[in-house]
């Protein structure tokens, strides 16, 4: 049934942010130095005919959404020429509805057969990825939920319930086989924190290429006031969490990773830890041995373990690995896996027991999902994408609004911090750690709370103008 806050898109208009980063970040057996961030700005329009704009943004990571052996240009040429082709059918799309409904309208109906499109005319010599073309749709995902709660003048996170969703989350969802669970006449509100948390704790990034030890400096540092070495990390922004980037094809070298960084966590007062082992890891033994040896030869180390995240590749579908045993061991989120609802579904058959969320995976995606593996009693954490500027902020919201294991992964400032330094003076919170914590106390108003106009960000020409502003 209608509603009367229902909106329909009527423009868009794209932007590419170019941003270079102070040290690199290695993803899998590539590293990330520099970085496109695709921008939208997205005019909706109410029944009466008020119309209102929101924003959305995410870092294009070549490396993170399509690992391959193909050149780095070649794949960042095809995922900006994505987004443009997504901003003029984003503005020609007419559904109407709530932005959950709109969205998953536009992913289930156009974008698979956007992305078979464009990978029968683009020219890297593998097909784009479907995790690459949800990140080039999630900034638009994300501003249609800004807009609309511009529109209406009311934080987004008021706007998902009965009052302004027509279709319940049975619409959307399926519970698993053989549950007692129903979606019917529930909403996603219902699975959202009550009061949320202001501020949270902040897990520190240790990448792979990334110095933890003073032998280790070579003099060619970036000398701009940062820090570089971990414990420099821990002591400037009083971390208590530090997420530790692994090979997951050299076990002697992620043995000897977690028990250094480790050692250094717990000579400078860091109490946990998580093991990312990037999606490289192909049999359960690899990680299961490793975390045995840590239980019996560092058992306090093993014990700051909080979670495991996607050891797996993350085709699920085709690489349907039993995972019970490394659950037994220590929780296992899954991370790039969990492109969907249906994808946790499977997951939770073969034993993982945690979702992380990104909201460069669509806002409505990571709702959704959040949805499904609470009402299942799944845990969930909130993982970063290296958010800068304006992406940082639906970021922040999502881990606040639906309650993750430990607070949120936040590394924007380690490894680009002078991206978001106009962003930084009305939001000092988002992207300072302090205290090893971040706090959303500035998000103030309608839609995301950004506060565009007090941040005076001036913008490049856009790439692509489309519809009717």
């Amino acid at each position: 049934m209608a509603k009367p806050t229902d909106i329909q898109i009527t423009a868009t208009k794209l932007f590419f942010l170019p941003i270079e980063t102070r040290v690199p970040l290695k993803f899998g057996t590539e590293t990330l130095t520099h970085v496109t961030c695709a921008r939208v700005q997205l005019t909706v329009c109410l029944s009466n005919g008020d119309k209102a704009k929101g924003w959305g943004e995410t870092p294009l990571s070549v490396q993170w959404v399509w690992p391959s052996k193909y050149s780095y240009e070649a794949r960042h040429k095809a995922l900006k020429d994505f987004c443009i082709s997504l901003s003029k059918a984003w503005a020609e799309f007419d559904s109407v509805g709530h932005p959950l409904e709109i969205s998953h309208d536009f992913q289930q109906n156009e974008l698979s057969k956007l992305l078979n499109d464009f990978n029968n005319t683009q020219s890297v010599g593998e097909p784009m990825p479907w995790l690459a073309a949800l990140v080039c749709c999630s900034l638009f995902d994300i501003a249609l939920h800004d807009a609309f709660g511009i529109a209406l003048d009311l934080p987004t996170y008021e706007t998902y319930s009965a009052k302004h969703i027509s279709r319940d989350l049975e619409y959307f969802l399926e519970p698993a086989i053989k549950s007692n669970i129903s979606f019917t006449d529930k909403f996603p509100n219902e699975f959202l924190v009550k009061t949320p948390q202001t501020s949270m704790q902040a897990w520190h990034l240790v990448g792979g290429l990334d110095l933890l030890e003073e032998h280790e400096l070579t003099g060619d540092e970036p000398d701009d006031g940062h820090p570089v070495l971990l414990s420099d990390w821990i002591q400037t922004d009083g971390l208590t969490c530090l997420k530790i980037k692994l090979r997951g094809n050299d076990a002697t070298w992620d043995y000897n990773r977690l028990v250094q960084v480790g050692d250094i966590a717990i000579k400078n007062g860091a109490h946990w830890l998580s093991a990312d082992f990037n999606c490289t890891v192909n049999d359960p033994k690899y990680v299961n041995e490793i975390l045995d040896r840590l239980m019996m030869d560092k058992p306090r180390i093993f014990g700051m373990i909080l979670y495991v995240e996607q050891p797996f590749p993350y085709e699920l579908e085709s690489n349907s690995i039993d995972v019970h045993s490394v659950s037994a061991r220590k929780p296992l989120f899954l991370d790039e896996s969990a492109h969907n609802w249906q994808l946790v579904r499977l997951g939770r058959e073969l034993g993982w027991t945690g979702v992380a969320l990104k909201t460069c995976k669509t806002q409505t995606g990571a709702i959704l999902s959040a949805c499904w593996a609470k009402a299942h009693g799944m845990t969930l954490m909130v993982q970063d994408l290296t958010n800068p500027m304006l992406a940082q902020i639906p970021h922040m919201h999502l881990a606040a609004q639906t309650g993750t294991i430990m607070g949120i992964e936040t590394n924007s400032m380690q490894f680009y911090p002078a991206a978001s330094t106009k962003e930084e003076k009305i939001h000092s919170g988002i992207y300072k750690r302090r205290n090893g914590k971040v706090n959303i106390k500035s998000l103030d108003g309608p839609g995301f709370g950004y506060r565009v106009e007090e941040i005076k960000r001036t913008l490049p020409e856009p790439i692509m103008v489309s519809g009717n502003t």
